[in-house]
């Protein structure tokens, strides 16, 4: 049955209400307490609205309204009462309600909600602010009548705690007004992190990585917030993804720009201080909790670990790098997924980065870049016979140890020969065509992005010095490397030859293979003079492990042998055993 008196206009884009109205539920049949609420007004005619809402009305209920006018930027007040109600069949859960406007209801006493600052829900003025927010921008338009309805108002003096260091995380706030202080509590220190002012958003760390809280939050001034709960934002969440978007890119921007971090427990180990940043990650000092041994710990950027693609591709990767043993790549221990992201932990280095000393020395002499291209290629040869291309090489993810023992890092990216580069597209100065293009990748694209770094080792710049991403994109695509006796002329003919076939567009006109790159440097260093090292493929390590039994073990003590054997060698271990009689 319709109930309309008048024809109603359908609207486009729905407008946004605040509906004012008795708490109606079985608890509040009586009551005569008035909340407001959020609406979206579906269509309109001269005498009323069809409101959408998360909540049913009865019927002949009085109700305020309030409109809000998109194009004049002003509120518009109705009075009046709901004359039909029926649930949505286009939104479960949600019931679309006639609401018709009558002089008569002018006389119904409902509350100046604007007048009252301490009102627990946002109101008219609320909204206005809301709109300028990063958080209403960040979800889609039907979602915001039901995250305004979520939020409630928290007010603090100044010199209040709003958050305790330690304490669960079951709220965010976004700040309408004031200022607070971030600290952490570190090594019996108060350490000052930053200042947070109008519409920024504290607490949303740890609800979104279950983690407890990892800073003390206190009001430098008087101060009005608004609070969503961990489980209203689950909830919410699930239905509209953005909203878990907005606060993945916060706290992926928070980890990005923040010096200092909370001790942590992540499984076995203790992270304890930020010793890098990368695109898509934060590295970590910690220590293994049992053994006390330094590791570095690199956590993906929540933002990457809600990547489908990448999380899967991340894992089926993740025993083939731990799997690698070479002096020249860095020695992954083990992976830990927590709070809603992955963690990698590594060997602990301490030196300089490549890219570092490139910055500061500006170019390199021909000797120390064949000495460091040696290391690289052995490393990059291991690597790729193990089933794993880099796809990242470049300055940055070379290191050199204080031991002079050179280290490629950073195999996060790596995918196996013959795959499409949907887990990552590298760094755009260095990145071979092929990936660009997205096309089948292999070893070949780690040829390309030596020969770039090459060329920047041995001249301090980059053939492809653009800022652009598309003009530098165009640029490996189509235009070819320019010689780099340009900047430095007395450089030997077979190290431009070497950066010239490393950098052809076509892999099939590279080098095929970093073998092939070996043997020709090979030829370089004897041409030059210059001593090569000797092969440093492998290092091999022994462990010793005694064992302690009486005779009538030895049939038990046989069995474990023989299934610790067959695990080891599964894991390409070798394993001897040799009999002693306990002198002890």
């Amino acid at each position: 049955m319709d109930h309309r008196c008048s024809a109603r206009e359908g609207l486009s884009v729905p407008k946004i209400g605040v509906l004012f109205c008795l708490q109606n539920n079985p608890l509040f049949l009586t009551s005569t307490d008035w909340i407001s609420h959020f609406v979206d007004l579906l269509n309109e005619s001269k005498n009323g609205f069809l409101a959408l809402s998360d909540f049913p009305l009865k019927l002949d209920s009085p109700i305020g309204l309030e409109v809000y006018s998109q194009k004049d930027k002003v509120w518009s007040h109705f009075q009046g009462m709901v004359t039909w109600c029926a649930s949505a069949t286009h939104k479960a859960g949600f019931f679309n309600l006639g609401l018709t406007f009558h002089p008569a209801c002018q006389e119904w006493s409902i509350p100046n909600f604007q007048a009252e600052e301490n009102n627990s829900r946002p109101l008219m003025a609320d909204y206005e602010f809301f709109i300028r927010t990063k958080l209403l921008r960040a979800v889609p338009r039907e979602a915001v009548c039901s995250v305004l309805n979520s939020i409630f108002r928290v007010s603090l003096q100044a010199g209040e705690r709003l958050i305790d260091q330690g304490a669960p995380g079951d709220t965010f706030f976004i700040i309408q007004k004031g200022t607070c202080v971030v600290h952490l509590e570190k090594g019996g220190e108060l350490v000052f992190v930053t200042r947070l002012r109008e519409r920024d958003v504290v607490g949303e760390m740890a609800v979104l990585t279950g983690e407890t809280r990892c800073a003390r939050v206190t009001a430098e001034t008087d101060m009005v917030l608004w609070g969503l709960t961990k489980e209203r934002f689950e909830e919410l969440s699930t239905e509209y993804p953005d909203l878990r978007v907005f606060l993945t890119e916060l706290v992926s921007n928070r980890f990005d720009s923040s010096p200092n971090t909370a001790d942590r427990i992540i499984g076995k180990y203790l992270v304890t201080d930020i010793i890098g940043h990368g695109g898509y990650s934060v590295v970590y000092k910690g220590r293994h909790l049992d053994l006390e041994m330094p590791v570095a710990i690199k956590m993906m950027k929540h933002d990457m670990a809600m990547d489908k693609d990448f999380i899967y591709n991340f894992r089926k990767e993740a025993r083939t790098v731990a799997a690698l043993n070479h002096r020249h790549i860095v020695k992954v221990y083990d992976f830990e997924e927590r709070f809603r992201t992955l963690f990698i932990i590594m060997e602990y280095l301490e030196g300089t980065p490549l890219d570092v000393l490139l910055k500061k020395v500006g170019l390199l002499p021909v000797k120390q870049v064949l000495e460091l291209l040696y290391p690289i290629v052995y490393g990059l040869e291991y690597a790729h016979k193990h089933g794993l291309v880099h796809l990242d090489i470049k300055p940055a993810n070379i290191f050199l140890p204080s031991n002079d023992q050179l280290k490629i890092l950073d195999f996060g990216l790596a995918c196996p020969p013959g795959s499409e580069t949907i887990c990552g597209l590298g760094t755009p100065y260095y990145v071979s065509p092929e990936q660009i293009e997205g096309e089948v990748v292999d070893g070949r694209a780690d040829v390309y992005s030596l020969g770039i770094m090459t060329f920047e080792l041995l001249t301090g710049v980059l053939p492809y010095p653009v800022d652009d991403p598309s003009l530098l994109m165009e640029a490996h695509l189509t235009k070819e490397i320019p010689d780099p006796r340009y900047w430095v002329s007395d450089l030997p003919e077979s190290l431009c030859q070497f950066i010239w076939k490393a950098t052809q567009k076509k892999p099939k006109d590279r080098f095929q293979s970093m073998a092939e790159i070996l043997s020709f440097l090979l030829q370089v260093s004897q041409d030059l003079g210059s001593p090569a090292p000797g092969d440093s493929r492998v290092e091999r390590k022994m462990t010793s492990l005694f064992l302690f039994y009486q005779e009538d073990h030895r049939l038990a003590l046989n069995a474990l042998l023989e299934e610790f054997s067959r695990k080891v060698k599964d894991a390409g271990i070798a394993l001897k055993a040799v009999d002693f009689k306990d002198i002890g």
